[in-house]
């Protein structure tokens, strides 16, 4: 069982940057991928950025590539989406999810993740 709990989320203006950060508690967090994605009203949920959990393999959505990274401590237990560059278009609750699955690679899928945060608002302004 993992609880996650994600914070740094607010408004910012076009350009600007946030990091959010998940903190994990429960066992085994470095057995796990980890997951970062949004949904915006309206919308479906959608990925955002994956990191496998050894570190070694992350994927990003295309409209992010270049602008928000991914990245975890392990000694911490958290996961970070630093981004940067924000376009209105990234408004949108962003959620930290993480999947226990035996997969050798990081899922992009909602689906797979088994464990997720509550959410953290993210407002860019134009």
């Amino acid at each position: 069982q993992v609880q996650l709990v994600e914070s740094g989320g607010g408004l910012v203006q076009a350009g600007g940057s946030l990091r959010l950060s998940c903190a994990a508690s429960g066992r085994a967090f470095s057995t796990y991928h980890m997951g970062w994605f949004r949904q915006a009203p309206g919308k479906e949920r959608e990925f955002v950025a994956v990191m496998g959990r050894t570190g070694r393999i992350t994927y990003y959505q295309d409209s992010v590539k270049g602008r928000f990274t991914i990245s975890r401590d392990i000694a911490k237990n958290t996961v970070y989406l630093q981004m940067n560059s924000l376009k209105p278009e990234d408004t949108a609750v962003y959620y930290c999810a993480a999947d226990q699955a035996g997969s050798v690679v990081p899922s992009r899928r909602p689906n797979n993740y088994d464990y997720w945060g509550q959410g953290t608002q993210v407002t860019v302004s134009s």
